[in-house]
């Protein structure tokens, strides 16, 4: 069966169950998820799994429970953040310390639901309750409501602020400011303290954040937002930590040095509650302090530093772990690569080493000394679970599949996996395993049989090549590619992918969007390849698009076009290259750096000048534009526009809040000040994902006709 751009955005997913948020209960006895309708795939419902009697059952529906209420601003900006925008129903939940109930916000209100299906509601007001978290022991609810952290006992008095009432609207307590949500994967604003004794919270202040002007427009209307935007080289928030007993009072602040200009980047408690640890990074992003606190006073001091190698930066992790005994299980890249490492009495221990890199801390069984890990050793395209012996730290030990690309969660002691798996053909699976990795049970097999969504198309998908290339500094880079049927002795059109930017990596042996499978039916190879700067590949891989973005990134792509043309089934006239958001930059600066490489361009939600973009992802890359202007005007797609001879496509969300729609309109203006020919589709309403069930086949039909308009297509 052929398959159709419809098909491919339409429900139930072709991918198959798509769980999320697969969490063990604390005693270890259930297993829960959310999972996504067969006739919605975006939206989800809240299941679990009776581990004593091997039984599923719905725990939350979120279309009885839920109230439908629109969701107020800063919740959908902080689902923005996370990419859920689209997402409906249930997306989070958070387990009772004693495991008899489940935290469950839905439609910007708070339910308890107990595991026999019994829900009760715990807030009922026109505002979101954002954040919300149960204490440590359980005892108390939290949440932010009206930019203040309101703290009430579960099942007794109703919540109360227990922050100040500020007189500016500027004045945030409990939330993540804008750039540490956007950019350093933190959406936590407060912590509680084991024992529920004192909890950590941050106060931030937006007053020196410049305002900018963001015109949403939407189908039948627009929305004027006035929003504290940090573009780089702007100031960011003032950021404040302070500790305090649940009732807000005996409130201290904590000691987080003479320069004001900095990231909160993590807070964490002592297993004890005795000492909290923050991780401070500088603006720059090349020096990383872990603080040591004392909560009853915030007084901090130095525990150690982390710098970043000369021409680099640092890359934030969640990779650690405090340990019972105060020690610290530790991600680096120290020597080059991303490894672990204890650090015990003052002194690190390498615990992992090679030129390979370190995904993920999965988990630490304290009691045997065991720590269990994600990694690219055996194949940078395909990661693997280990486990290595934390005193004894010899030879790895793996404990999943090769034949698929792996990850892999734990519970809190460690003893159970949670495996979630993928390969070229197979969909995403998952499976409870134990600490050996031997599967208990499926938690999603996803076999693509019977009445799965992509059986029917099983049969016609084209198999992945893989391969590799040389930059021009010899460093290695992996290709993917997929093609069409062919008939001997023609040349097919290349559908050229590209993202390109720090922090990603998409040439995997993992399961991909079918759209690709879509794409070539349509008679296109599909070729992609990671590029230097892409991540999992240590430091010196990175290094080269520092303060030079949009160069290195553009000379290893051409390497891969120029390794097309030399393909005899490749016709070598007929190469489009597409890329979204810094992938729709890429397609500039390539259409811009090489006139005639390529058949013809498509560039969506595309960032033009990086002046426009956020402090902290631009400013770690590409320095500050104040100090370092040379290299924002390097790096420019908006400056050389009018290089531009190739056909291009210019596509985006006329809402996107991301990369904000004036990046499109002044390249639009400026191509048509210099009478360059471009074609455009902007979306009403859309925001950086622009998407769904009618416009996603909108988009892609519009970019296959735009390759047809300027000859781009398969032979005859």
């Amino acid at each position: 069966m052929k398959l159709t751009f419809e098909r491919v955005f339409a429900s139930p997913s072709l991918s198959g169950e798509a769980p999320r948020g697969v969490k063990l209960s604390p005693d270890g006895k259930w297993l829960t998820v959310l999972r996504n309708r067969a006739d919605d795939k975006d939206r989800y419902d809240l299941w679990g799994y009776n581990r004593e009697n091997g039984q599923w059952s719905m725990l939350v529906d979120s279309q009885k429970v839920g109230t439908g209420q629109a969701l107020s601003e800063a919740e959908k900006m902080q689902r923005e953040r996370l990419r859920i925008g689209k997402l409906k129903g249930i997306v989070t939940y958070f387990w009772s310390p004693d495991s008899k109930s489940i935290l469950v916000p839905i439609d910007g209100d708070l339910y308890l639901a107990g595991l026999n299906g019994t829900v009760h509601r715990l807030t009922n007001t026109p505002e979101s309750e954002l954040n919300p978290a149960l204490s440590q022991t359980g005892k108390f609810l939290s949440f932010v409501r009206d930019r203040r952290l309101w703290i009430g006992a579960v099942g007794g008095a109703e919540a109360k602020p227990v922050t100040p009432e500020e007189a500016s609207d500027t004045v945030h307590w409990g939330e993540a400011e804008f750039v540490a949500q956007e950019e350093l994967d933190r959406l936590a604003g407060y912590w509680w303290s084991p024992q529920d004794k004192r909890i950590a919270v941050e106060r931030f202040d937006e007053a020196p954040v410049d305002v900018v002007t963001r015109l949403a427009i939407g189908a039948d209307a627009s929305t004027v937002t006035h929003q504290r935007y940090p573009a780089a080289g702007t100031p960011n928030a003032l950021v404040s930590l302070w500790v305090m007993d649940p009732d807000g009072s005996n409130k201290v602040e904590v000691d987080l040095g003479s320069d004001k200009d900095f990231y909160l980047a993590r807070v964490d408690w002592a297993k004890d509650g005795k000492t909290l640890y923050v991780q401070r990074l500088n603006r720059v992003q090349d020096r990383l302090d872990m603080l040591s606190v004392d909560p009853a006073t915030g007084k901090a001091t130095v525990l150690f530093t982390e710098n970043a190698a000369k021409g680099h930066w640092i890359n934030l992790t969640s990779n650690y772990k405090w340990l019972n005994d105060g020690s610290l299980v530790w991600w680096s890249e120290r020597d080059g690569f991303g490894h672990l490492y204890h650090f015990k009495n003052g002194k690190f221990i390498q615990l992992t080493r090679g030129p390979w890199v370190v995904t993920s801390l999965d988990g630490v069984d304290q009691k045997d000394g065991r720590v269990f890990f994600t990694a690219n050793k055996d194949d940078v395209l395909a990661t693997q679970v280990y486990e290595i012996d934390l005193a004894h730290p010899d030879a790895p030990k793996r404990l999943t599949d090769p034949a698929f690309v792996n990850n892999a969660s734990m519970d809190k002691q460690a003893r159970t996996l949670l495996v979630s798996r993928s390969s070229e053909t197979q969909p995403p699976q998952s499976y409870l395993a134990d600490e050996s990795g031997n599967r208990l049970t499926w938690i999603s097999e996803n076999a693509v049989t019977g009445d799965h969504p992509y059986a029917p198309y099983k049969d016609e998908q084209r198999p992945e090549e893989f391969g590799t290339l040389k930059a021009e500094d010899g460093q290695t880079l992996h290709w993917r590619m997929i093609k069409p049927v062919m008939e001997k002795g023609k040349r097919y059109p290349v559908f050229f992918m590209h993202y390109g930017g720090p922090h990603v990596q998409t040439v995997t042996k993992g399961w991909n969007n079918p759209l690709e499978q879509a794409i070539v039916a349509k008679g296109y190879i599909v070729f992609e390849i990671d590029n230097r700067g892409s991540y999992n590949r240590g430091v010196a891989f990175e290094k080269p698009i520092y303060h030079d973005m949009g160069t290195p990134e553009v000379a290893d792509q051409k390497v891969g076009a120029e390794y097309l043309k030399t393909l005899p089934f490749v016709d070598p006239d007929k190469i489009a290259i597409y890329g979204w958001s810094y992938g729709g930059y890429m397609t500039l600066r390539m259409l811009e750096a090489d006139p005639g490489l390529y058949a013809a361009g498509i560039a969506g939600a595309p960032v033009t000048r990086w002046e426009l973009y956020d402090t902290a992802y631009t400013e770690r890359y590409m320095g500050n534009p104040k100090t370092d202007q040379a290299a924002y005007g390097k790096a420019s797609a908006l400056l050389p526009a009018e290089k531009i001879d190739d056909p291009m496509l210019l596509l985006h969300g006329m809402s996107d809040d991301n990369v904000v729609f004036a990046n499109s309109t002044e390249l639009a203006a400026k191509l048509q000040h210099a009478d360059k020919p471009f074609s455009m589709m902007f979306y009403p309403g859309e925001t950086h994902g622009v998407g769904g069930p009618k416009v996603s086949p909108h988009l892609w039909h519009t970019i296959m006709n735009f390759l047809a308009a300027h000859g781009v297509t398969p032979p005859e």
